[in-house]
């Protein structure tokens, strides 16, 4: 009896070790994943703020092209 004990708890532990290494590649994988976006997120903050400048400069432009043809008042 104790042998068998000894053999079902050694094949339970078995299991076990294989199930946690299934879940170890699956918590590498999201660690990768949730790494990758970040890095995405990070490019698109960047590409973001890029146009954010654009659109500042665009606005300058415009704001100085209205007064030289006198658009707008000067108030």
């Amino acid at each position: 009896m104790t042998d068998e004990t000894g053999n079902l708890v050694l094949e339970y532990m078995r299991r076990f070790s294989t199930q946690l290494s299934e879940f170890d590649k699956k918590l590498d994988r999201f660690t990768d994943d949730l790494h990758d976006l970040k890095v995405r997120m990070t490019n698109v903050e960047e590409g973001l703020a890029g146009v954010n400048r654009r659109l500042d400069r665009i606005e300058t432009r415009l704001d100085r092209v209205e007064r030289r043809l006198e658009l707008v008042d000067m108030h």
